[in-house]
């Protein structure tokens, strides 16, 4: 009998340990793993939103503005410790504490109280943190040991004068813009004007394999995509929207777009051949990438000034655009002709120019965390604005949250100190 049932019971015990050793869902930098606000494809995601979602657990923690990330089960949060720019790492399960490691004195500006603005950046058994005045570090997922560190102002001369500096993007309100990781490579926006605008290091090790531009660092994240049939880096600096080789940060094209304080936040949106960036004062913009001979130029083709974005960025879903404008209004955009399908207002309570709003696309439909706590889900549908469901989830917040094994991870509190929440989305 124990034979005849062996084979049976190996097979289930090696069922059960191969479904252990399965990936977890991982959200493991800003906007998710493609860094365009999308769930992947195989993720459990919600079609419907429980009117009051579960909270598996909450905890308090330090000021900041930086938004969780999630890999291999763990939680990475970034804030402020004591003066000091802290990075932590929790159990996703239970928020058990692994480690805490203290990355930079912190930064303070007039939008909020003293804290870090860069959510980090998790790469295998790496974790990345930058600070809000330049530090960037590489620390072991494993214990919190330093890897490598530079800084963009000793290492790069780079400028970070402080508010009312009157330079604009990073150097005056600290730097956000989380790099970005291609292949062995780690892509930052540094703001060196000497060569050092743009620079990327060997992840592991921390070696620079190229310096490129001039341009000052403003808040946007880099992206990594394929425009053409050929891979990029797109960067949104102060000076404006550039395409580089990232093999070797060659200049591919380059889009002139200055604002007068360099507030340029939104994390560029790549469609096809076309890129999606806007400022307040610009508004959203349509460029579209062509190919120019043996290279390319970009042109900026339509601007929608009732899209503007302020510090939110958009999600794209199929051609048409999603995300916050100038009157607190929610937008859907044609990427092609920059034309408004459809505009909804009445979601916010705080004034237009510090309202945000987060952007999840769960497949068909879209998660909203709006600055006051509410998740609404709705159609991503041009057609017509169509609310799913809706419930109130946190306080106030300027949080991009992360979403891994059916639970969403965000944090509040923008005046002061806040708590960090894992919710199931689920049931």
């Amino acid at each position: 009998m124990f034979h005849r049932r062996a084979p049976r019971f190996i097979l289930l015990w090696s069922l059960a340990f191969a479904l252990e050793r399965l990936p977890a869902e991982d959200w493991p930098q800003w906007r998710g793993p493609r860094r365009d606000g999308h769930a992947p494809s195989t993720a459990r995601v919600p079609d419907v939103l429980p009117a009051d979602p579960r909270v598996v657990w909450r905890m308090k923690i330090g000021e900041g503005f930086a938004s969780p990330v999630v890999a291999g089960g763990k939680v990475f949060y970034f804030d402020n410790q004591a003066g000091k720019e802290t990075l932590h790492v929790i159990a996703a399960s239970d928020h058990h504490e692994f480690w805490r490691a203290a990355v930079d004195d912190t930064f303070q500006d007039e939008q909020g109280p003293p804290g870090p603005r860069c959510t980090p950046l998790v790469d295998g058994d790496r974790v990345y943190a930058q600070s809000g005045k330049g530090e960037l570090q590489c620390l072991r997922v494993a214990d919190g040991q330093l890897v490598w560190r530079v800084n963009f102002l000793k290492d790069f001369g780079a400028a970070f004068l402080g508010e009312d500096s009157k330079v604009p993007g990073a150097a005056e309100h600290g730097y956000t813009a989380s790099p970005v990781i291609d292949g062995d490579s780690l892509i930052a926006c540094v703001g060196g004007t000497n060569g050092a605008g743009i620079v990327c290091f060997e992840k592991r090790s921390g070696k620079i394999r190229w310096k490129s531009q001039d341009d000052l660092a403003a808040y946007a994240a880099p992206v990594v995509a394929t425009l053409l049939g050929v891979k990029q880096a797109v960067c949104f600096t102060v000076e404006g929207l550039a395409g580089l080789d990232p093999d070797n940060g060659a200049s591919l094209w380059r889009v002139p777009l200055k604002t007068s304080y360099g507030r340029n936040c939104a994390t560029p949106v790549i469609v096809d051949d076309w890129v999606i960036v806007g400022s307040y004062q610009a508004g959203l913009i349509g460029v579209k990438v062509f190919r120019d001979g043996a290279g390319f130029k970009a042109e900026q083709v339509w601007v929608n000034k009732a899209a503007a974005p302020n510090f939110s960025s958009p999600v794209a879903v199929g051609r048409f655009v999603y995300g916050l404008g100038p009157t607190k209004n929610m937008f859907c955009v044609e990427v092609s002709t920059g034309k408004l399908a459809w505009t909804k207002e009445g979601w916010f309570t705080t004034a237009a120019n510090v309202a945000h709003a987060a952007f999840l696309v769960f497949g068909e439909n879209i998660l909203v965390c709006t600055d006051g706590g509410q998740l609404f889900l709705i159609a991503a549908d041009a057609a017509e604005f169509r609310e799913l469901g809706r419930a109130q989830v946190c306080g106030m917040n300027w949080c991009n949250p992360a979403f891994a094994d059916g639970r969403l991870y965000v944090r509040d509190g923008i005046k002061a100190t806040g708590t960090l929440y894992s919710i199931d989305l689920t049931r």
